[in-house]
């Protein structure tokens, strides 16, 4: 067996010999190419305008959507990396009463997805909601909630934890030495901080803030319950209001632009993140003094909002409603559960194979598709939706016409299982390319010499290695197929529910209380993963 030397002195790595390494590969490129589909639909929409329909478009709907989109990324982009990052730095860097349980506190609002949030906080604070009827006793002045502002701070709620933990990890991997040297020259804490600690964690809050503002650009269910209109509800309204495929892939289409730049951006900022830390050393915290509550009690207002408040009057609205637990919410139960089962099994098996591609065959060529196949983690679920339906819908009816083929799969579960795969691939392939880099390549190359290849090796030596990394992958897939709207609202076949589609619909109705049943089963799946980070992070400092 020939051996290959690594760029590491003292290292070997044995390869195998010959092509048993290239099915990897090929299947792998077989699994990127649906991820193309959708880019190449609504970039092909653009070469065959309808002067009437884009004269609408640039008029009427992209100058509205753009402004919209644009204000909501400004304003939550701003409100989450300040939040996240003022309660990274209390945490990692200060000492103050409760410190500790905030830490994993503050991680809990990752549980509501936006819409859900949106439920809630619209219920209370609707006209004829606890909050405003409170207020029209009291002769105070209604508050205009169902505003941009109001979406904003649902949106901030919802995702100022993608910021606080990537900058808690950054500030609580300097330590406390920096901020330390900084007043022992005389400057305040607060000087200190803004002098040393926060250039230094610069590129993760702005990792972050960019996981949120891509968060924010897909988002439809948040933006659909406050009746603001952007890019995901222009695609949805152009598809089932105007009935005009061509429209929704041309607004995708330049949707799609908004995302290329944030992914550019941040592409570029993960190549500047190469600063060195100051290392992880324990050292005495900044004592806050007299302000020492004060973080207290920021820390708890914040959990209270995002997360208590909303948790209390879900359980509340789906107590007063339990009479209506009949059989179509359990269809609908059954449905997501079953979708979300089958859609994680498939996706992490899917993600093994494009791990082991880049892992036996390194190169440009696994590069390439390993990137082309978690790129859909990027893409909005509106404009993957519409541009993975419409082009399978056009060939399924044309095959139709010219073979007589039946072409009714088009608009079954098949198609919805792809969606979730381009979306949810990236999401899988992270913990299982972890998995298999910690499988060392001697221990293979041992169990090929005894002998043990093919399938009996992946069944009795890589698999009980990957167990748990295949466990991490399909929950996380899971959890958010469960929470998934647009893609299931437009690729599901007629008369299909799941939680989250039933939440769309009861919304829709105004029904916002009802809203409760459906969307604490779907808080509940995800509560699982986020105790399990928290559990995880606990000890961290």
């Amino acid at each position: 067996m020939p051996a290959t030397a690594d760029p590491a002195p003292g290292l070997t790595r044995f390869t195998v010999p010959g092509p048993g390494r290239a099915p990897w590969l090929w299947l792998a490129v077989a699994l990127s190419l649906p991820s193309l589909v959708p880019l190449l639909s609504a970039f092909a929409a653009l070469a065959r305008p309808d002067p009437a329909t884009l004269d609408h478009l640039l008029t009427h709907v992209l100058p509205l959507v753009g402004r919209n989109t644009a204000w909501l990324l400004l304003g939550v982009g701003v409100a989450s990396a300040a939040l996240g990052t003022v309660l990274a730095a209390l945490v990692a860097l200060c000492d103050f009463p409760g410190r500790r349980v905030f830490a994993w506190l503050l991680v809990l609002p990752l549980v509501f997805p936006g819409y859900v949030l949106a439920t809630v906080f619209i219920e209370l604070f609707d006209y004829a909601g606890p909050v405003g009827t409170l207020l029209r006793e009291l002769g105070a002045p209604e508050l205009p909630f169902r505003s941009r502002a109001g979406l904003i701070a649902v949106l901030t709620c919802a995702l100022y934890p993608y910021v606080y933990l990537v900058a808690r990890e950054a500030f609580a991997s300097q330590g406390s030495r920096a901020l330390e040297v900084a007043r022992s020259l005389g400057m305040s804490p607060l000087r200190a901080f803004v002098s040393t600690s926060l250039p230094l964690a610069r590129p993760w809050v702005a990792g972050g803030t960019l996981l949120v503002l891509m968060e924010t650009l897909a988002d439809f269910g948040t933006v659909a319950a406050f009746n603001y209109d952007t890019f995901t509800t222009a695609i949805y309204k152009a598809w089932f209001a105007l009935f005009s495929p061509d429209t929704a892939l041309q607004i995708a289409a330049v949707m799609l632009v908004f995302v290329i730049a944030l992914v550019v951006i941040e592409a570029a900022l993960r190549r500047r993140q190469s600063f060195a830390t100051v290392g992880h050393v324990e050292s005495t915290r900044l004592r806050l003094g007299r302000y020492a509550w004060l973080a207290s009690g920021l820390c708890a207002l914040v959990v209270t909002i995002a997360f208590a408040v909303p948790a209390a009057r879900l359980l509340w609205n789906a107590v007063r409603h339990l009479a209506e637990l009949d059989a179509r919410y359990v269809e609908s139960v059954t449905n997501a559960l079953g979708l979300a089962t089958v859609a994680a099994a498939l996706t992490a098996a899917a993600a093994f194979v494009i791990a082991m591609a880049a892992r036996n065959r390194p190169g440009l060529a696994s590069t390439a598709v390993t990137r082309l196949a978690t790129l859909g983690y990027g893409l909005p679920g509106a404009l993957l939706a519409v541009g993975l339906y419409v082009p399978v819908a056009r060939f399924s009816t044309w095959l139709a016409n010219e073979t007589g083929m039946d072409a009714m799969w088009q608009g079954g579960l098949a198609l919805l299982l792809v969606g979730y795969g381009i979306r949810f691939l990236a999401v899988a392939h992270a913990p299982v390319a972890g998995g298999l880099l910690r499988i060392r390549p001697g221990l293979v190359d041992a169990s090929r010499s005894l002998g043990v290849t093919g399938p009996r090796q992946l069944r009795h030596v890589q698999w009980p290695l990957l167990r748990g990394s295949f466990a991490a992958a399909g929950l996380l897939v899971f959890v958010d197929v469960m929470k998934e709207m647009p893609i299931t609202l437009m690729m599901r076949p007629f008369g299909w529910d799941t939680l989250a589609t039933r939440v769309f619909e009861l919304t829709n109705e105004g029904e916002w209380a009802r809203a409760a049943l459906p969307s604490l089963a779907i808080v509940l799946a995800g509560l699982v993963p986020v105790m399990l980070l928290t559990r995880r992070r606990q000890d961290a400092p």
